[in-house]
């Protein structure tokens, strides 16, 4: 892909947000960077400009806000309304329950992040991108959404939803030219399993014992790498693991 594209990220804060947009930083793309704590995207913002040479917009919403996520997007600057590269990657797991003792609480903020965040921040790009003729939307999807797992119930249903979105929207924006790619991660060792249980670090190390998880730079690496290829070709659809995983929920362990 060449230099000085423009490249929208959502949930930068951390994880495989922030991962990404260093790479791409790296590479010398100018960035759009979203979350909702504005204190990470500012220092990220400063870092990234003055290590790479780069210009870096960041733009404070939650994903579950229809109208913030629309406003925000609608008040970018013109030069960065030429957005080539959309990664919706705001996500998260919350709870791991049964589902007859699963917290509804839980369920909305999942589904609300998820699966309607997603569609949200496609919407207010996708015309910028239609208007062009080009662009490419990159879903961060999970093998979560390609088979369930014990206590998974909800999770699971929400990345089957971006599995399944992802498919439509590449046949739905197949007449213009967009490329639509799924990045589907097994177990990768962020913050992911601190925030499903709501901050317990213990039960969220425990998670990655016993063998080497992917880190929030491999999937970003899978990112960058999906925008590089000639213009005529396009990842549909890529399922990543460590070695030690087989699929959403079997691991060999030490």
């Amino acid at each position: 892909m060449a230099k000085f594209k423009k490249v929208l990220v959502t949930g930068a804060t951390s994880g495989f947000g922030k991962a990404t947009a260093e790479i791409f930083a790296q590479n010398g793309h100018d960035l759009i960077i979203t979350g909702r704590r504005e204190k990470r995207l500012l220092d990220l913002k400063k870092r990234l400009e003055a290590e790479y040479k780069i210009s870096v917009e960041h733009l404070v919403f939650d994903v579950r806000n229809e109208q913030e996520v629309y406003d925000a997007i609608a008040a970018l600057p013109k030069r960065f309304q030429k957005i080539d590269v959309l990664v919706n990657n705001a996500g998260l797991a919350s709870g791991l329950d049964p589902i007859q003792d699963g917290s509804t609480e839980d369920w909305n903020k999942m589904i609300d992040t998820n699966v309607k965040g997603l569609l949200y921040v496609s919407k207010a790009v996708m015309p910028f991108m239609i208007e062009r003729g080009k662009g490419h939307i990159i879903n961060i999807g999970s093998t979560a959404g390609k088979e369930v797992y014990p206590n998974g119930n909800v999770y699971c249903a929400s990345k089957h939803a971006v599995d399944a979105i992802t498919k439509g929207m590449r046949i739905d924006l197949l007449p213009h030219g967009i490329k639509v790619t799924q990045i589907a991660p097994g177990a990768a060792d962020t913050e992911f399993s601190t925030v499903r249980f709501h901050g317990d670090k213990k039960k969220a190390k425990d998670v990655y014992k016993g063998y080497q998880p992917m880190t929030a730079e491999d999937i970003a690496e899978l990112v960058y790498y999906s925008t590089t290829l000639p213009k005529h070709l396009c990842i549909n659809d890529l399922v990543v693991t460590s070695v030690a995983q087989a699929n959403s929920y079997l691991i060999k362990r030490d």
